[in-house]
């Protein structure tokens, strides 16, 4: 029997070569990246079954690498696996086509049992943060759609570099567009956020799971 295609993305070498050993015995593990734009790449190329992917990654997160994939893959399964208990995290995970939300510290068996729920079409959120998912879900029925929406990709991009520390230079090459290019969408966003330092631009970043800490 065919066993499901797995891949992995996350920025730490040693988690992903112990979730090579978890996943060996169940699934085929068809590569291992470490940052976004690596994961975009690698879906495209390796065509997955599931996607195993850390949230804070570097050049590109991976809520935002996955909302990318899934807009011209939306078969292939997504499951968060993180440090972040925080719900709105969760929340945006989903938002961006998860089906699976699991924090590193929880049991091995949580992540096996969530990457077989998305194979089969559920969702599984860790038991860790599950209630008080619900509860935020109930309270803010529209608050992701309206915060994910107040930027657009680029500039979701542009931002996450930006709060990485890369210079409008770095930022231009790695998105394949003009330092101008770069600046203008820096200049659109705090104009959209209202924000006016480049510290309160880190601070938006990290607060909406765009940058890691």
């Amino acid at each position: 029997m065919k066993r499901p295609r797995v891949l992995i993305a996350d920025d730490h070498r040693i988690v992903a070569e112990g979730l090579r050993g978890l996943l060996e015995p169940e699934f085929e593990l068809v590569g291992v990246v470490e940052d976004g734009r690596a994961l975009l790449g690698a879906a495209e190329t390796l065509r997955p079954d599931v996607i195993v992917a850390d949230i804070s990654m570097p050049l590109l997160n991976g809520i935002e690498a996955v909302r990318q994939i899934k807009k011209t893959h939306c078969d292939i399964k997504v499951v968060f696996l993180t440090m972040h208990p925080n719900v709105t995290y969760a929340a945006s995970a989903f938002e961006a086509g998860a089906s699976g939300y699991v924090l590193k510290h929880s049991a091995p068996a949580e992540l096996v049992t969530a990457i077989q729920r998305a194979l089969n079409g559920k969702t599984y959120v860790t038991p860790l943060i599950a209630g008080e998912f619900l509860q935020f879900y109930k309270a803010h029925p529209n608050q992701l759609s309206n915060e994910s929406g107040k930027l657009t990709q680029r500039q979701r991009e542009v931002l996450q570099l930006l709060a990485e520390g890369h210079s409008a230079k770095d930022i231009a090459v790695v998105l394949d567009i003009s330092a101008r290019t770069v600046e203008f969408h820096k200049y659109r966003i705090m104009d959209n956020l209202g924000i006016t330092t480049v510290a309160e631009l880190v601070q938006y970043a990290i607060r909406h799971g765009i940058a890691g800490q």
